[in-house]
């Protein structure tokens, strides 16, 4: 019989732990929390001192009795969920359902799950950690104490079954706030002069006007840039042309140190950017690389240390494991002389290491068969990160270069300077194994190697291209740069990034257009009854300060319950204020129509639903009719009829995106799915292609005649023919490099959207 009984959180884990933990320890899993606040009422009460009114989860009374049975056989109890606060919360709930054993009960934290990792862990096994269950506490109690007060308000302001969350609606102000920004922006105008020189046409480069007559260049029109180009252009009647020559070679050596291991939220950025991976797919597939993967006849096998971090410390160990691997695999150049030691910016929790592999053996290519095909590529992420952060530093060469053209005959004493570069890497370092990528919003070209220039060369100038430029509104939030952003304010933790993503989009407060998070009309609608009601409640400063006072409930600093104290007196207070004025701000949120009702002729009003606005009786409850409306707020006619009883179809929107609803509705419930117009490929089918949403909220396009025929792309068909294949129809698409464009599935053939009038039909 075993005398340890170790309880995780993961039946997957239990798996990995008895791979190398012996026959004196068995091991149960709680399969996430076993006990919370109640689903359907507040749980808490803030007028007792916030009394909490835990129960027991459904579906988890087998998984405690099962815990208590194996507890009564152990003669020490190891309580180890993941080493976070959340999962310092599951191990006291576990402690309070097995207060009546008499076995001794201790707390351990695995940050990798590695044997040596383990029975250090268990070794070390301690107490229960008191401040950070409260600091866990009272995070659960003040989301739940401002989902559910505030709820509520957006029910009788707006429509049934909103929410409101304290980190999720200050996420969605953002989006909110930067869609503004976008919308009032004025583009500015400015030209550049961009001068293709050389000494020969075979090596020549491209140099951009600078500075004239050493002024910072700056052309806001055409006409002015237009006198440039012909002072510097040649003479077509006389010969004669400007001179151009090399004033200035400057050559300088840098260094470029490598990018410390992966925290959280650097993990979910890098894996969007790189892998296109949302931040809750990251996450997924990241516990399941920490829990363990099943490795042939090694069996479960946990790959990565624990995946929800904010340090960038490194173990001792893992940091000469990995230099040793290093100069092993790559040589002793690449492994630089002392270990690299990186320090976490701002106020972290540093309760656990970075994200990094925990075997050196197990390398991406070595186990790929054993893994998906999503798990590989997340995992050779995390290892080829880890190792660039102890390799040796790229050296890199960046020339610069000044050439000055001068016309003395039209344009005496004037000089007008061109700067050209290029950056060149004499030694790849770290970049061996890490392709550095620009940032997301940058261009992502190449320079162009420059020729062997030196001062005073002549150059020949073979062309002189002015270009026309607008200043550009700042760009829309991907998840990516928003995970950014909601650090970089301190809002949320490393394990809240994803979930509050994925709420908000969920909710259909925002939609993820071309990877892109865009505000809905509903999303702005609650944002801006939120702000104007509740301004210092879901304020960037305020979420901030809350973070940094749950930081301080974990080390001791703030009692919970003076902090929640604090927060609910004045939230109370404006609650009730704003409640008080309901009926008056639901008003505010309602538009007149000229349409009247076809049922009973008195006028329609706007109103909002979760899918979005609609048009309804003003002489409810007397009369339900109702309308739908698009996005203008007018009704979408679809100019097609209803196969069922004649009438008009019009679009309407659901929880699974938009869809065609008879008019006659409720007499008549026929719907479709929207049609793109496009035939289906599959040969010998006579379906069209039409617009579905899939369960996590993304569109994409199948066969009408499904599930006869199940054909289906995520790429939207565009009705427009192949040019180069003849293939019926080609998809939009949205990359970095290509930016809108048109491509054909068949033969891949490329068309820039911005030229539609040369596509043929």
């Amino acid at each position: 019989m075993a005398k340890n009984l170790i309880i995780v959180e993961s039946p997957t884990k239990t798996k990995t732990l008895s791979k190398f933990l012996g026959k004196d320890y068995a091991i149960a899993a709680t399969k996430g929390h076993i006990i919370d606040l109640p689903p359907k009422k507040l749980g808490v009460d803030p007028e007792n001192d916030f009394a909490v009114d835990y129960e027991v989860i459904d579906g988890k009374k087998a998984v405690i009795k099962a815990l208590k049975a194996a507890a009564a056989k152990a003669e020490t109890i190891y309580l180890a969920p993941d080493p976070d606060r959340e999962g310092e919360a599951i191990a006291w709930h576990v402690a309070s359902q097995l207060k009546k054993t008499k076995a001794t009960i201790k707390r351990a934290t695995f940050n990798e799950i590695t044997k040596t990792a383990v029975v250090r862990a268990l070794e070390e096994a301690g107490e229960l950690d008191i401040k950070r269950y409260n600091a866990q506490q009272a995070r659960r109690v003040l989301d739940r104490i401002v989902g559910y007060k505030v709820s509520p308000f957006l029910w009788k302001t707006v429509c049934r079954g909103l929410s409101a969350g304290r980190v999720q609606s200050v996420a969605l102000r953002l989006i909110c706030e930067r869609e503004a920004a976008i919308r009032g922006f004025k583009p500015k105008e400015y030209w550049s002069i961009t001068a293709d020189l050389g000494q020969t046409r075979k090596g020549n480069f491209a140099a951009v006007l600078a500075k004239i007559d050493g002024k910072k260049t700056n052309l806001g029109d055409e006409k002015s840039t237009t006198e440039i180009v012909e002072l510097l252009s040649p003479d077509a009647d006389k010969g004669e042309s400007a001179t151009f020559a090399v004033a200035e070679v400057k050559k300088q050596k840098k260094t470029k140190n490598p990018p410390p291991p992966y925290i959280t939220s650097t993990l979910q950025q890098d894996s969007a950017r790189r892998l296109r991976y949302s931040p809750k797919k990251t996450m997924v597939l990241a516990q399941q690389l920490y829990e363990g993967i099943e490795l042939g006849n090694k069996g479960s096998v946990g790959l990565i240390t624990y995946m929800r971090t904010d340090s960038v410390r490194v173990a001792d160990e893992a940091t000469k494991a990995a230099r040793e691997h290093i100069e092993a695999a790559y040589g002793k150049q690449y492994r630089p002389d002392k270990p690299r030691i990186f320090k976490s910016k701002g106020r972290t929790q540093d309760a656990h290491e970075a994200i990094r592999p925990t075997y050196f053996e197990h390398g991406p290519q070595q186990i790929k068969g054993y893994l998906s095909r999503d798990q590989y590529r997340l995992y050779k992420l995390i290892w080829e990160r880890f190792l660039a952060s102890q390799m040796s530093a790229a050296a890199l060469v960046r020339t610069s270069v000044t050439i000055v053209g001068k016309n003395e005959k039209y344009a005496k004493g004037r000089s007008f300077d061109f700067k050209a570069g290029d950056e060149q890497v004499t030694f790849d370092g770290f970049l061996k194994v890490y392709e550095d990528l620009p940032e997301e919003n940058g261009d992502g070209e190449k320079q162009k190697k420059l020729p062997a220039l030196k001062k005073g060369d002549s150059l020949n100038c073979y062309a002189l291209n002015p270009e026309q430029h607008f200043t550009k509104a700042p760009a829309r939030f991907s998840e990516a740069m928003l995970v950014r952003e909601l650090e970089a304010n301190g809002i949320g933790r490393p394990s809240t990034y994803a979930q509050t993503i994925a709420v908000i989009i969920a909710r259909n407060y925002v939609k993820l257009d071309q990877r892109r998070l865009t505000p809905t009309q509903l999303g702005e609608t609650v944002n801006r009854i939120l702000i104007e009601n509740f301004p210092d409640l879901f304020n960037v400063e305020f979420t901030a300060e809350m973070e940094e006072e749950l930081d301080r409930i974990a080390l001791g600093e703030d009692d919970w319950k003076t902090v929640m104290a604090d927060f609910y007196e004045p939230f109370k207070g404006v609650l009730k204020e704003v409640m008080g004025r309901a009926a008056e701000i639901k008003a505010s949120t309602q538009e007149k129509s000229d349409k009247k009702c076809d049922k009973c002729g008195k006028p329609m009003i706007v109103k909002w639903s979760r899918t979005g606005q609609f048009l309804a009786c003003s002489g409810y409850p007397e009369c339900r009719n109702t309308m739908p409306l698009n996005g203008n707020g007018e009704i979408e006619e679809t100019g097609e009829t209803c196969e069922k009883c004649g009438a008009a179809m019009v679009l309407r929107t659901g929880r699974f995106g938009p869809f065609l609803a008879c008019s006659g509705y409720p007499k008549c419930k026929n719907t479709r799915a929207v049609s793109t117009g496009v035939k289906c490929p599959e040969e010998g089918c006579k379906g069209v292609l039409v617009q579905r949403m899939s369960k996590k909220k993304k569109v994409f396009y199948s066969c009408s005649r499904y599930p006869e025929c199940t054909y289906a792309t995520w790429d939207k068909p565009v009705k427009k023919k192949c040019p180069a294949c003849d293939h019926p129809f080609m998809v939009e698409k949205n990359t970095k490099a290509k930016g809108e464009h048109l491509l054909c599935p068949s033969c891949k053939h490329v068309i820039a959207e911005e030229e539609p009038d040369k596509v043929p039909a």
